[in-house]
Parts: C-alpha cells; structure tokens; sequence
C-alpha cells in the first residue's frame, strides 16, 4: 500500500469522524449545552443541530421531562419531641438546562438537601397529632419553599408528596388502643341507637294499631246499632203498619217475661205495673175467665200502679 493511499484512507476518516461531531441530533423533550473551548457557547434544543467538530463539544444532554426522585425516610423531630420518619417524593422539571448544568453542581442532591432541612423546620412546628393529619398543608409549605428555592437552578417543583409518616412503635401502640377504644365505643353507641329506634318504633306500631283497633272496635259497634235501630224501626213500622190490637200486645208482653228472669246473677226481677193492663186484656181475650175465684173481683188483676218485686230464689 503506497503512502498516498494511507493518507487517503486517513482523510476519509478524518471527514466523516468530523461530520459525525458537526451533525448532533437532540431527542424530544431533550436539550444539551455546547461549549467551545471549555466556556458556554450555546444550547441545542430537539433536532438536528450542526456544531464546529474538534472545537464545540458537548457538555451535558439532559431531560426536559417532569421527573419522579423518591428520597429515603429522614427522620424529624416534632414539636412534642417525639421522633418520626418521613418519605417525601418530588416531582420536578428543568426548565432551563443552562442554569441546571452551571449554577449547582447536582441538583438532584442539593434538592434532598433542601427537602430535608425545609421538612424539619415545617414539622419541628407541629405537635404529632397535627403532622399526621395535615399532609396537604406540609406538602403546599414545602413545595412553596422548594420551587422558591430551585427557581434559580433552573428546576421547577411541580408537586411534594409525604409517602408515609411513620411515628415510634410506642405511640403506634397507643394510637392502635386509642383507634380501637372510640370503634367499639362507635358500636356501642350505633348499638343503642338502634335499640332506641327499634322500641320507638314497636311503641309507634303498637299505638296505630291500637288506634285502628279502636276505630274498628267503635265502627262495628255504630254498625250494631245501626242495625239494630234498623231492625226496631222495621218492627215498629211493621206493627204499626199491621194496627195490632191490645189483645196481641199483651200476649207480646208475656211472651218477653221468661226473658227478663234469665241468666244465673239475677237474684231480683221487676215486673212493671203495665202488666195488670197487659194481663186484663189477655183474660179478656181468652174467654171472659170467671170471677169466681177472686170473689167476683176483676179477673186476678193487678190493679196498683206500682211495680211489685218478685225474688228469684
């Protein structure tokens, strides 16, 4: 191989070494910082970039995109010196790649740093109870004081999140018996409520039906009535339609008697005074009964007026 063709073959690779730095192609959401001679030159957004080859270069390519960094529980001391780890996650985003590569040296680190010291003073002014119910309001104070404080690094601190807050395992001893304590109380107190309802609700029950028992109860007796009303009132229209005379009564009258003696409580019974009447025109009806028995009297008749009592016994 002659000398002429090596140094051919060396150009060859000389142009496309040399093409290959001046041609740069940036991904999306990507961004890189171009420095010439070692000072700032330039920042390359997604695409295809030319630079000088052998004098820019390349310093950093970094993403643009939001990104998620967990940091490790820390420990905090609350403002009732009780002692409790905290897991934080931040979502950031570089905003400027500039300031991102040159104004701090690491800022995944200098933002733990900042969200360590900045949780501490947060949490170092609540007491236990209102750290673990007051996640949103930890997490609005220390984003506001991260992305106050990364502005100049060109990062953007979109949310702070605390993962867990985990408390001694005494206090969590006390908080799980605490926890347990106001359930069962809870389910007392649901108990007896709804034994409360229930007898309320027995006592509403057995009241309407009362209620519509009694109101059966004085229906049906207006319905006897009526119906007996009814039934007088037919038998007096009967009657009177039939125009009965004294001799029909009176047998009526007798025939009512051996009512008026019935049942066993009666020890006494009164026979009205209408009976002499009732009984002088049966005898008159009969066939004109002697005298001779009462001495030529008036047929046995009761004469008084007044209302003769007769013992059952």
């Amino acid at each position: 191989m002659t000398p002429i063709i090596i140094v051919l073959i060396i150009l060859v690779v000389l142009v496309i070494i040399a093409l290959i730095k001046t041609i740069q192609v940036i991904p999306q959401a990507s961004a890189a910082i171009v420095e010439r001679f070692g000072r700032y030159t330039r920042t390359l957004s997604a695409g295809l970039n030319i630079v000088v080859p052998f004098i820019d270069t390349i310093r950093n390519r970094i993403d643009l995109r939001e990104q998620v960094v967990p940091f490790p529980p820390q420990p905090v001391i609350t403002q009732d010196n009780l002692v409790v780890n905290i897991d934080t996650v931040i979502y950031y985003q570089v905003t400027d790649a500039r300031a991102a590569t040159y104004e701090v040296a690491s800022y995944i680190q200098a933002i733990e740093q900042l969200t360590v010291t900045t949780l501490r003073n947060i949490i170092g002014g609540m007491d236990l109870e209102r750290t673990l119910t007051s996640r949103e309001e930890i997490n609005a104070a220390l984003r506001g004081v991260l992305d106050e404080a990364t502005g100049k690094w060109g990062i953007r601190v979109n949310r702070v999140e605390l993962k867990a807050i985990e408390p001694p395992t005494s206090i969590q001893d006390s908080m799980e018996k605490q926890m347990r304590a106001d359930r069962d109380k809870r389910a007392a107190i649901l108990t007896a409520e709804g034994i409360r309802q229930s007898q309320i609700l027995t006592a509403e029950g057995e009241k309407q039906s009362a209620i519509l028992r009694a109101e059966g109860e004085s229906k049906a007796a207006a319905l006897k009535a009526e119906g007996e009303a009814q039934a007088i009132r037919t038998v007096f229209e009967s009657i009177h339609a039939g125009d009965p005379d004294q001799k029909l009564l009176a047998y009526q009258y007798l025939q009512m008697l051996p009512k008026i003696a019935e049942g066993d409580a009666n020890k006494l019974w009164i026979i009205p005074s209408e009976l002499g009447d009732a009984l002088k025109g049966l005898g008159g009806a009969i066939g004109n009964i002697p005298n001779a028995a009462a001495g030529g009297g008036d047929g046995g008749a009761v004469t008084r007026r007044e209302a003769p009592r007769f013992d059952k016994d």
